[in-house]
């Protein structure tokens, strides 16, 4: 069964596309957490960190690359958090690893 994101990724669904490339997409949030919220995914699906493998390493190091794009696009140049839920208790909602890249406002710190 396709998780909603691959179904993002297949066009299925419609959303909100920031960014695009071959390894990744990075969307608009539907339930944004900050006044700028997006989800950099990568198209290749990883259930969540934990279960990443060695070989994932350079699409892991890509995703961050581009959640730092997508921030100085979406001109958060006074600072953002990028967040990566893993499991229920981290607050994983699809289990199909992505990156929150949150910004526009001070955020509070511990966060959770």
């Amino acid at each position: 069964m396709q998780t909603l994101f691959e179904k993002i990724i297949a066009r299925e669904i419609p959303a909100k596309i920031e960014f695009e490339d071959d390894r990744c997409i990075a969307i608009h949030d539907i339930d944004p957490q900050a006044p700028t919220h997006v989800l950099v995914i990568p198209k290749k699906v990883i259930p969540r960190v934990a279960e990443a493998q060695a070989e994932d390493a350079a699409l892991l190091g890509h995703l961050l690359v581009t959640a730092a794009v997508v921030a100085k696009q979406l001109n958060l140049e006074r600072g953002f958090r990028i967040v990566i839920n893993n499991g229920k208790d981290g607050g994983e909602a699809v289990p199909h690893l992505h990156v929150h890249v949150l910004g526009g406002r001070q955020l509070a710190w511990p966060p959770g």
